[in-house]
Formats: C-alpha cells, sequence, structure tokens
C-alpha cells in the first residue's frame, strides 16, 4: 500500500464521516427535531471536517537533500523533479503546497519588502492584491518545473535595509548573511511561497512545507512561532556525508524540537546514503556504517533510534521513476513512508474523530432525550384519556383542573428559569470579556507603550513578561466564570429533571487547557528567540518592539480567537438542552389540556384520541430507534464500534488535541 492509497484511505474516511452526519442533519430537519442551534453546531462540525489539513514540514539546512526528498515521496509520479533540486540554495522562502476543491492552479508570491509593515503572512494571506500571482500549467512537469524554480529567486540590497527586513548580517558568515565584497547582502525576493495544483496526496488534504535554511527560517517569526509548531509531522532532514553540524543542531534546537520536552511527530531523516554505495564496501559494511551513523546522530539530538531513518531521495527517485523496485528498496523510502502513514496519520485522524464524535454525542443525547420527553408527555397524554374512559363530565372538569394546575405550577418554575437565563448572560458577557478580542487589544495597548516607554532593557523585558501574565490572569478568570457557569446549570437541570420530569443530562464543562499549553508553548519560543540578554542588549528598542508584536502578540491572537470560536461553541452546546426541553414542556402541557377540553365539549370522540395519540406514540419509537441507527451509522463511519460505550473518552479529546 502507497503513501498516496494511505492518504486516499484518509479522505474517503473524512468523506465517509460527513456523509453519515449529512443524513443525521438531514433526518433531523424533517422530522423537525433540530432547531437553529442545532443547524450551526452541526454546520461547525463539517466545516470542520471538510477543511482539515495534515501539514508535513520539512526542515534543513541548505544542501541536504530537503527538495529532493519532497520530489521522491510525494511527486515521483510525474516522471521527473517538481521542486528544483540541485546543489546549494534552491528553497529561499517558506513555501506551502497544497490544493482545495475551490482553488485555482497557481503560485503565489509575497514579496520580501512585505517584512516592513506590521502584518503576518496570515493576514496578508486574506489580501490578494499583495502577492504575485501566476498561473500553474498542472499537468506539466516543465511548466511546473519553471514555475517553482522561482522560489529560489533573491535579491540584493544593502546592510541595512537586510537588517530592517529581519535578517541577521555578520562579515564572517557564521551567525547571519555575508556581505558580498561591494557591500550588499544576498536576500529571498519573496517573503512566502503558496503553490496550488491539483494532486492526489494534496486533494485528499495534505499540505506540504517546504522551509529554506537556518539565515533565512529565523528571519521569519511566523514560521518558526505557528507553521512549524502546529504541523503534524516535521521532517529534519540532515545529509549523511556532514553527519549533524553546528548548525544543524540549532535548527533542530531552536525551530524543530522548540524546548525540552521531545514532541510527537518530529522524524529525523539521514539523507544521502547512497555516498557511501562506493563499489568498494560490501553490503553488510555499508549496512553497518549506516546503523553507526543513525545512532550518532540520535545521541546528538537526544531522540529514539527509530525515530531516525536513514534514506537516499535520490536514488529513490530515480528508482521510482524508472520503474526499479530494487532501487526503490535500497534507497530506504519506504520505511520513512510507513512511519508517515503508521503513525502520523493515525494520530490526526483520532483527533478529527474525537472531536467529531464528541460534537456529534452530544447532539444526539439532546435530541434524543427531546424524543424521549415527547414520549414521555404522550404517553402521559394517552394514560390520562384512556383512563377518562366511561368517567363523568365532573371527573373530565377534574382532570382540567389538574393539567391547569401543573401548568400554573411550572410557569412559577419558569420565573427561575429565566432569572438563570439572565445570570447565564452576564456571565457568559463576563467571560467573553476576558477571553475576548478586546480584552487583549488592550493587554497589546498597554504592552506596547510600556516598551516603548522603557529606557533600559529590564524595562522591555517585564513589559514583555508581563504581557503573558495578563493573558493568563485572563484565562483563570475565564476558568472561574465556566465553573460558575457549569455548576448554575448544573442546579438548574436537576431542578427541573426533579421537579417538572424533564430529562436532561448533566452539562459538560469547558477546559481552558488547551489554550494555557499554547501559551506556555508560545512563552517558550519568545524566551529562546527573543528574551535573551543578547537579543535585548543588541537589538534597538523600536526594531524589538516591532519583532515582538509582529510575533508573539500575533500568535497571542490567533490562541484567543480560537479560544473565542471554542467557548462560543461551548455555550451554545451547554444551554440548548434545557432550552429545547422547556419549550417541549410547555407544549405538551397545552397539547394534554387542549385534548382533554376536547373531549369534554364532545368536540370528537375519546376513542377517536385515544387511537390518534397511539399512532403518534409509535412514530415516535420508530423515531427513537431511527436516531440510534443513524447514530450508529456515524460511528461505524468514524471506525468506531456501532455501540455508544459507558464511558466515552470523547470528554478529553480538546486538551488531548492541545
Amino acid at each position: 500500500m502507497t503513501l498516496v492509497d494511505d492518504f486516499s484511505a484518509y479522505g474517503r474516511w473524512r468523506d465517509g464521516a460527513s456523509g453519515a452526519i449529512n443524513r443525521l442533519r438531514d433526518w433531523l430537519t424533517r422530522n423537525e427535531i433540530g432547531d437553529a442551534q442545532t443547524e450551526l453546531r452541526l454546520q461547525y462540525v463539517l466545516e470542520r471536517l471538510r477543511d482539515e489539513k495534515l501539514t508535513v514540514a520539512f526542515v534543513a539546512e541548505f544542501s541536504r537533500g530537503k527538495s529532493e526528498l519532497i520530489n521522491a515521496i510525494f511527486f515521483s509520479d510525474f516522471g521527473d523533479r517538481i521542486l528544483p533540486s540541485s546543489a546549494g540554495r534552491t528553497t529561499m522562502c517558506p513555501t506551502e503546497l497544497q490544493w482545495s476543491a475551490d482553488a485555482k492552479p497557481e503560485i503565489r508570491l509575497l514579496p520580501i519588502h512585505t517584512r516592513q509593515g506590521s502584518a503576518s503572512v496570515a493576514d496578508l494571506k486574506q489580501v490578494a492584491d499583495r502577492w504575485v500571482v501566476e498561473p500553474l500549467e498542472a499537468g506539466s512537469a516543465k511548466a511546473l518545473q519553471a514555475a517553482l524554480a522561482r522560489v529560489g529567486e533573491t535579491i540584493h540590497v544593502g546592510e541595512d535595509e537586510a537588517r530592517s527586513l529581519g535578517f541577521k548580517v555578520d562579515p564572517r558568515g557564521e551567525n547571519g548573511l555575508k556581505p558580498e565584497s561591494d557591500g550588499t547582502v544576498e536576500i529571498p525576493c519573496w517573503r512566502h511561497a503558496v503553490i496550488q495544483f491539483p494532486h492526489p496526496l494534496l486533494e485528499q488534504g495534505l499540505v506540504v512545507l517546504d522551509t529554506p535554511g537556518l539565515n533565512a527560517i529565523g528571519a521569519e517569526p511566523e514560521l518558526t512561532l505557528s507553521l512549524l509548531p502546529n504541523a503534524h509531522a516535521v521532517l529534519f532532514v540532515l545529509a549523511a556525508d556532514t553527519g549533524v553540524t553546528q548548525s544543524d543542531l540549532a535548527v533542530w534546537r531552536e525551530y524543530v524540537q522548540g524546548g525540552r520536552e521531545r514532541r510527537k511527530g518530529r522524524i529525523v531523516v539521514l539523507n544521502k546514503i547512497d555516498g557511501l554505495w562506493d563499489g568498494l564496501r560490501d553490503n553488510a559494511k555499508i549496512d553497518a556504517e549506516v546503523e553507526r551513523q543513525s545512532r550518532t546522530v540520535a545521541k546528538t539530538l537526544d531522540v529514539r533510534l527509530t525515530d531516525v531513518f536513514p534514506v537516499s531521495a535520490q536514488k529513490g527517485l530515480v528508482g521510482r521513476i524508472n520503474g526499479d523496485a530494487d532501487l526503490v528498496a535500497r534507497s530506504r523510502i519506504q520505511a520513512l513512508e510507513r512511519a508517515l502513514a503508521e503513525d502520523v496519520l493515525p494520530t490526526k485522524q483520532e483527533i478529527v474523530r474525537d472531536n467529531t464524535l464528541r460534537e456529534i454525542t452530544q447532539i444526539v443525547t439532546q435530541s434524543r432525550e427531546l424524543l424521549e420527553a415527547r414520549l414521555g408527555g404522550l404517553q402521559e397524554q394517552l394514560k390520562e384519556i384512556t383512563d377518562l374512559r366511561g368517567k363523568n363530565q365532573s371527573v373530565i372538569e377534574y382532570m382540567m383542573r389538574k393539567i391547569r394546575a401543573e401548568k400554573t405550577e411550572f410557569e412559577e418554575g419558569l420565573k427561575k428559569y429565566y432569572a438563570v437565563r439572565t445570570v447565564f448572560s452576564t456571565l457568559t458577557n463576563n467571560l467573553l470579556a476576558h477571553l475576548g478580542l478586546d480584552a487583549l487589544r488592550d493587554e497589546t495597548r498597554r504592552t506596547r507603550e510600556a516598551m516603548l516607554e522603557s529606557t533600559f532593557s529590564k524595562g522591555l523585558r517585564d513589559a514583555m513578561e508581563g504581557f503573558f501574565q495578563h493573558l493568563r490572569a485572563n484565562l483563570a478568570l475565564s476558568t472561574e466564570e465556566i465553573g460558575e457557569i457549569t455548576r448554575m446549570l448544573d442546579t438548574m437541570y436537576k431542578r427541573f429533571s426533579v421537579e417538572h420530569g424533564l430529562k436532561l443530562t448533566t452539562p459538560e464543562s469547558f477546559s481552558t487547557l488547551r489554550y494555557e499549553k499554547e501559551l506556555d508553548r508560545l512563552e517558550e519560543a519568545f524566551n529562546r528567540q527573543i528574551n535573551t540578554a543578547l537579543i535585548l542588549v543588541t537589538t534597538e528598542k523600536r526594531v524589538l518592539t516591532q519583532k515582538f508584536f509582529e510575533t508573539v502578540a500575533v500568535q497571542a491572537r490567533r490562541t484567543f480567537e480560537v479560544a473565542n470560536r471554542d467557548v462560543e461553541q461551548w455555550l451554545r452546546a451547554v444551554m440548548a438542552p434545557l432550552e429545547t426541553q422547556v419549550r417541549e414542556y410547555q407544549l405538551q402541557l397545552k397539547r394534554r389540556l387542549e385534548s382533554v377540553k376536547r373531549i369534554h365539549q364532545a368536540t370528537d370522540t375519546l376513542e377517536d384520541r385515544v387511537d390518534e395519540l397511539k399512532q403518534a406514540e409509535t412514530a415516535l419509537v420508530t423515531q427513537l430507534d431511527e436516531i440510534a441507527r443513524l447514530e450508529s451509522a456515524i460511528r461505524v463511519a468514524l471506525g468506531l464500534d456501532p455501540t455508544p460505550q459507558v464511558a466515552e473518552e470523547g470528554a478529553q479529546a480538546s486538551d488531548r488535541a492541545a
């Protein structure tokens, strides 16, 4: 089974899950069970399934064979190299290869001078006129090669201009770009490239991220703070003939591993092992040397030996283009592909499955509770009507008074419900104020002012560290509000269940742990890349302030944007069951009273009404069976047992995804 087959299976899995969820959605609409909130939640689930991407990033210093590896793994079916792969620098800017159903084959290039503004790459992706766009002839390997070669274009600028664009300049070329003899510095022409063309893997949601070497990678903070940390797999490419150099180690520690904890999905590729195929050593000696180098790499990078994959990307590509299975096997490229298919894909699929299942389980539970409430109310009506057989008018009048008394009692309970709604709105506003973007903008403005007013590096450091402290304080306050909302609704759910027989499941709480972890990761990267004595002392205040807000503040905003989206989804979900059941109970009381009234007024016969209620009862029982089958179908489409387990792990899905 090839990598294309594995990704295609993943795509079919998502399509199957979407189809099963759409059938539930149509059924709820057809049977008038869903409401506007349910529709919003289902739309949210379907959009997440459709838009889920799996990002595989390739990171290496120059001349490690990174682009050749991408060609060998993903694009050998074109019969030629697609990404430029030659000696020296070929990828000068971060490059994303992707495809979506509504896209056009094209290459989009963001000019390097956009760095002089404060907009991030993510923001500029929404501004079409800031990009240079060229169409691609997707079916032609030659046309693709010519277009993709543009990611390696460079320009020459003065040293000051290079620094203003975020590049380090070092006369010796050891810790930055080395100036030419005329005093100019060669820098990338482009800041970022997005290449869109139809390919079986890209069509299934794969995004390939190709990155430049150390001096260029460190100049684009968004790459190091967002794109790489959020990639599902990062392939760190080394060359067998050089081993782990100092610059390789710097890239690994600063931008790939990014901290003390071992991160999942980080794979080390020891490329160019064909350099050992010199014709003088037999296969046993070659294998022993490869094993020795792999162990050395694993020890130097502090990774497991099983995370190091020795390959020959060039021989793998040639073998596939020429149909030479023996050469492909000798290149060892297939072992690396198995790691991607067996480790990265299942991990991503598990996260998507758990998030989807959690939402669907809540929606189905709410819908089932509504149907059971309708069935309970109808069966109570049926018992009341059946008990009226042979009874006189005074008994019927007593029954009417009894139902009216229940209605009055319920309306008294509604006063408490409306009071809870008022408190819920207040707490919701407080919660969104703590997590909201207005609060973040205020904190960003306060931090910027403090940094610009500071006269010493300590003041700069205090202002930046204070930024994180305030964000964490906001998350802590949000957690308190969430706890208050959960406790209040739990009390109200139990009261209505006991006093009025409503079938309500205890509301699920919401955790901010995911966003706290993201802030921890962001602060760790900030401490490594900005908050160092050397940078604080040697970087001009205005430049440092701009760098902080173009990197750290931008990523913090995205974290809070996700938090806002998720908490709003939770607020819709947590209140909807109570609202739905209250409306349903009111309706059932009205129907019971009208039914007894009609019999009292002799506008229809009692037996006709009994038959009518029995038919409705049968229909509701059928609907409960149908929704159970729809839920089972969704579970099967997600690759699970059709019968829900008592102890469902879905409650931890959000935190596990973090």
